[in-house]
């Protein structure tokens, strides 16, 4: 493939027209035209904003090749995504374990309180832990195209995070039951995941 026609694919993928790109280049679409049918090549202080514009590497639009680092990036994006939404799962998963196992080992096991409450701790705390290792591992820089969408997932937890105090307040006022009532907190931190998941995986749907 030559490179005008690799210009002319680049420029229908990204679904613009040879004006468009004149102007965001500051040439005419006269030039454009001639780049495409190679009646002519860009100069060389157009690589970079053509590379730019068309997001691929100079060695890519001058070979065809395709860098192997880039190449890296992409899949380590795809596992980034995979490996934390499994990790989190994971974190989720344990704290419905934790919930399911102090509301049977005391009633219904007869297990000691104080037992079941340290095991139940513990289910959690192993719980936090791998939500907090997966985020410290697989910690990524948030890029510009994604700052939107990370602010309505804040905006949202911020939301639950008031409810969830004003329902603690509440039903610790109204029952008085102080060492119970605690146990909102951890479906908060579950409810809290469950909607990071979400958005992790909406946003990742939604490149595809």
């Amino acid at each position: 493939m030559s490179l005008g026609q690799k210009l002319l694919e680049l420029r229908r993928k990204k679904g613009l027209s040879q004006e468009e790109v004149a102007d965001k280049l500051n040439v005419s679409r006269q030039t454009i035209s001639k780049w495409e049918t190679d009646a002519s090549t860009p100069d060389f202080d157009k690589i970079l904003p053509l590379c730019s514009l068309y997001e691929i590497s100079s060695n890519e639009l001058l070979t065809g090749e395709r860098d192997e680092q880039e190449i890296g990036e992409i899949v380590n994006d795809e596992t980034y995504f995979k490996k934390k939404a499994i990790g989190i799962g994971v974190g989720v998963f344990l704290y419905f374990v934790a919930a399911a196992w102090i509301m049977v080992s005391i009633p219904v096991m007869r297990i000691n309180p104080i037992v079941a409450t340290a095991i139940f701790l513990i289910i959690t705390g192993f719980a936090t832990m791998v939500i907090v290792i997966v985020n410290m591992i697989y910690k990524k820089k948030i890029i510009d195209e994604k700052k939107e969408e990370n602010q309505i997932c804040k905006t949202v937890i911020e939301i639950v995070s008031i409810l969830f105090t004003i329902l603690y307040l509440g039903i610790s006022f109204i029952t008085m039951a102080w060492h119970i009532t605690w146990l909102i907190w951890i479906v908060y931190a579950l409810v809290e995941e469950i909607i990071k998941l979400c958005f992790l995986l909406g946003g990742k749907k939604n490149e595809k």
